[in-house]
């Protein structure tokens, strides 16, 4: 069994955080080829962060600064921190390799105003 598996979503008030987990299994997964997306109702899946090869990070300006992403290649696990949490920031998350393309279920994350 190879897959993907989000956790860590919920209800959280503006301005609070969230950790999100996913937790890779089956084979290792390659933590510098892996990212995070989010996708709201009636809105296309988007990238809110990426990990990459040379150990670096890409964001959107609509998360720069408030979500960091980060791996434990040993664990298989990346993680997304998200701090001051907006109502606008309410969607599934879901965790990518973009290697294989594999996806996870993903999580939801509710932000109340």
């Amino acid at each position: 069994q190879v897959q993907l598996v989000e956790s860590g979503g919920g209800l959280v008030q503006a301005g609070g955080s969230l950790r999100l987990s996913c937790a890779a299994s089956g084979r290792m997964f390659n933590i510098f080829l892996m990212d995070w997306y989010r996708q709201a109702p009636g809105k296309e899946r988007e990238l809110v962060a990426q990990l990459t090869p040379s150990g670096g990070t890409n964001y959107p300006d609509s998360v720069k600064g408030r979500f960091t992403i980060s791996g434990d290649q040993a664990k298989n696990t990346m993680y997304l921190q998200m701090n001051r949490l907006k109502p606008e920031d309410t969607a599934v998350y879901y965790c990518h390799e973009r290697r294989d393309d594999y996806w996870g279920q993903g999580t939801q994350v509710t932000v109340s105003s």
